[in-house]
């Protein structure tokens, strides 16, 4: 097969880490594969290089670089001459079919990956954008959701359900993975004592991951334990940084939290923690929950998109936007005997190697497009 994925850009995220996992994986197994970008690379495409993935930018200087972008766009996609156009979230997915004239021989997939949205905490582009990539679903060949319930907030916006497969994130479990080194070197980096319990929030600084209500636990936790501390992970736009730094201070938690950018060691990351925890009130597959069990870490998840069902028994499930319920399942966990915390660790991974394995999104992957292609077939069957 001949498939050209299409994303905004490959920084560090969730979507953009699946999207390098299939193409990647995809190019190992001899189909030809190109990335588009609509800004240039990212972290990840360097991932994509060293591997012989072609990864192009188009050269988008902003929001409103529209009419030459576009041209370059369909220059690029022509000259690729794909079998599918494959593309990651509204934008990419909207572009796709609205394009699809321009390169009419091509079968044009989906990737959605979020579940509930909160839209009135976007802007009105934003909104706009989710409500037209609802209205042009029945256009795509195939839609691909990373998460059962993801499938179940497409059918409340009215995306036609036959067009739908269910393909989870796969996670990389020779990356991620229990290390004891790593953990060592990045608590010291951080200046993190061995005996500091170091609860870690791994995401981007987005509405929907609701720092506030990790912010809030943190408060309420620190007034019943003295050996906590915490780290939030990732990077976002300035001003709602701003607007949660000072949230931290009125809380009183500014001294007991270190906020960290994007890290590209994030297994280093999950694996310095004592427990990584997930607080958002909108999701799909949520691959850090994912990567960070795979690294012998329990987490406690609130209850949204596919989180309880990656979690199994392997750690705690609470209701989102409820930080005593938060608080609650990480004392749940922290109180366990170390000994306790260790198996319950590798059982998370356990779980993670056998269900979510990087090579069962490839290859059902791979199956899902070679059928859109009556003269191909997939190089294996699905795991």
């Amino acid at each position: 097969m001949n498939i050209v994925f299409l994303a905004r850009s490959l920084d560090y995220g969730g979507a953009e880490r699946q999207l390098v996992a299939l193409a990647g994986g995809l190019h190992a197994k001899g189909h030809r594969v190109t990335v588009l970008l609509f800004y240039p690379g990212g972290p990840l495409a360097a991932e994509l290089l060293v591997r012989g993935v072609p990864v192009r930018d188009l050269g988008k200087g902003h929001r409103w670089d529209v009419l030459g972008f576009l041209w370059r766009l369909v220059r690029s996609v022509r000259a690729a001459a794909p079998d599918i156009v494959h593309a990651y979230l509204p934008v990419p997915n909207i572009l796709a079919v609205l394009l699809w004239s321009c390169f009419p021989s091509a079968k044009v997939v989906w990737g959605v990956r979020a579940s509930n949205m909160d839209l009135t905490r976007y802007d009105r582009l934003s909104r706009w954008t989710y409500r037209l990539e609802a209205k042009l679903a029945a256009k795509a060949d195939l839609i691909i959701a990373n998460s059962h319930a993801g499938v179940d907030v497409l059918r409340r916006r009215g995306i036609p359900l036959q067009r739908v497969q269910v393909v989870p994130n796969g996670i990389d479990t020779e990356r991620f993975a229990p290390d004891a080194a790593a953990r060592e070197r990045q608590r010291g980096q951080w200046g993190v004592g061995p005996d500091v319990k170091l609860i870690g929030l791994v995401a981007r600084l987005d509405p929907m991951k609701d720092h506030p209500t990790f912010l809030r636990a943190t408060a309420l936790l620190a007034t019943q334990r003295d050996d906590v501390r915490f780290v939030c992970v990732g990077d976002g736009p300035a001003d709602y940084r701003r607007q949660l730094l000072a949230l931290a201070a009125e809380l009183g938690v500014a001294s007991l939290l270190s906020w960290r950018g994007a890290v590209a060691d994030t297994p280093a990351v999950y694996n310095a923690l004592d427990l990584v925890t997930l607080a958002s009130y909108g999701e799909g597959f949520p691959n850090v929950v994912g990567e960070a069990m795979a690294c012998g870490q329990p987490c406690v998840v609130t209850d949204v998109g596919d989180a309880a069902r990656v979690v199994g028994d392997c750690g705690k499930v609470v209701p989102p936007r409820d930080p005593s319920a938060l608080v609650a399942g990480w004392q749940a966990v922290l109180n366990l005997s170390d000994q306790d915390r260790a198996g319950l660790g590798a059982k998370a991974r356990e779980r993670i190697v056998k269900e979510y394995r990087c090579q069962h999104l490839i290859d059902t992957s791979e199956a899902l497009l070679s059928r859109l292609l009556p003269s191909t077939s997939p190089t294996s069957s699905p795991a």
